[in-house]
């Protein structure tokens, strides 16, 4: 079979949904029956040359600009009326609006696969104007991925399309989690042995990297706070660290390379996830912390899956979102009882290989094509 997977972009540039995106495009490549090609933007309007993958074709059109971070190509509607038939299936990871209106413009003879990764939270003016399109193309997909019961149920766009949906968790591919040996100590050695508080994503608003900042004055004095990752809020984050004078307590460590991801992981004694709203669907990084046997301290998002991957005093604790006194003490809990620290970290072990195995999600997809084939 042959399958068309198209996202907003692709490594190098790496985000929650490109990785998903990259694993499965890498991964189903190795099914000898199945061939995958990938169709995205080029991550900035530079549009510089980059290296591109060996054993199947990148398709990276140029980027015009970005709007309601949502990325513009003239290119692009030719680049896929062009490709669109020379696929059996064509997979959608959404949301990526502007793309999303080719198949309605250019239908495709092939299969028709949405992942929907989240709904569009913020944008309510795009909304407005996507809405009709998005109804259209929901009703014209032959199936529709989601990565969560719960946030499914959480979805008033999918509701009426429930006969389509099937639920497929993100997977986490542990090999790029391997680090050289003695990289994690040398982190450690780095903070005088304190005790490590990791967080990882873009420096954005649902991010709700302000609350742990805030937290930091009420965590014990043994213990850092490392915020890994870049965006918009970077120079108002620091101002809070410095407001809230826990500048020995907080560090921006900008963005983590990817080779040294799984050294950071290793070298945490605790993973936080402080998203405040849904647009954090899923978190790809707890999947990873899982993976790590990492104990986890999360927000408990209303119709979010981010509550079913980190299950409540099994693998970590969710607290209710925007409360950082709430955060502090929920690591504080976990940080002061060695007995709960080796429990969560054993369950995560578990839970990872139960439900967020790279294997488990390319088996899922791969058996839902073979599934719509026939």
């Amino acid at each position: 079979m042959k399958v068309l997977h198209i996202g907003k972009y692709y490594p190098p540039f790496f985000g929650g949904i490109e990785k998903v995106n990259f694993d499965l495009v890498e991964n189903l490549n190795l099914k000898k029956d199945c061939h995958v090609d990938e169709l995205c933007f080029h991550h900035s309007v530079r549009n510089e040359t980059l290296s591109e993958p060996t054993g199947y074709r990148l398709f990276r059109v140029p980027l015009t600009t970005i709007l309601f971070s949502t990325p513009i190509s003239f290119r692009f509607f030719g680049v896929y009326r062009r490709i669109r038939n020379d696929y059996d299936i064509v997979h959608w990871h959404l949301p990526n609006p502007i793309a999303a209106v080719a198949p309605l413009l250019f239908p495709t003879r092939g299969k028709v696969v949405l992942h929907w990764h989240s709904d569009i939270v913020k944008q309510k003016a795009l909304l407005r104007i996507y809405r009709p399109f998005q109804k259209m193309l929901l009703r014209r997909a032959d199936q529709i991925i989601v990565t969560s019961q719960n946030y499914f149920q959480g979805s008033q766009d999918l509701q009426p399309y429930k006969n389509k949906v099937r639920v497929i968790p993100i997977g986490v591919d542990m090999k790029h989690l391997i680090c050289p040996e003695g990289t994690s100590q040398w982190i450690k050695a780095s903070y005088q042995g304190k005790k490590i508080i990791l967080s990882i994503g873009r420096l954005t608003y649902y991010k709700g990297f302000r609350y742990l900042i805030e937290s930091a004055q009420y965590l014990r004095n043994n213990t850092i706070v490392l915020i890994g990752g870049t965006g918009e809020l970077q120079t108002e984050l620091k101002k809070q660290i410095t407001e809230y004078g826990v500048e020995d307590r907080v560090r921006l460590i900008g963005r983590i390379p990817e080779n040294e991801i799984g050294a950071y992981f290793a070298a945490a004694d605790l993973f936080c996830l402080p998203s405040i709203i849904r647009t954090e669907a899923f978190g790809v990084v707890l999947a990873e912390a899982l993976s790590m046997g990492v104990p986890i301290v999360s927000c408990d998002i209303p119709n979010s899956g981010v509550n079913w991957v980190n299950l409540h005093n099994v693998t970590g604790i969710n607290v209710p979102v925007c409360n950082a006194s709430a955060l502090a003490s929920a690591i504080n809990e976990i940080l002061d009882s060695p007995e709960l620290m080796s429990q969560f970290s054993k369950n995560c072990f578990e839970r990872y290989e139960s439900f967020f195995s790279v294997e488990k999600m390319v088996d899922a997809v791969y058996a839902l094509y073979k599934e719509i084939l026939t």
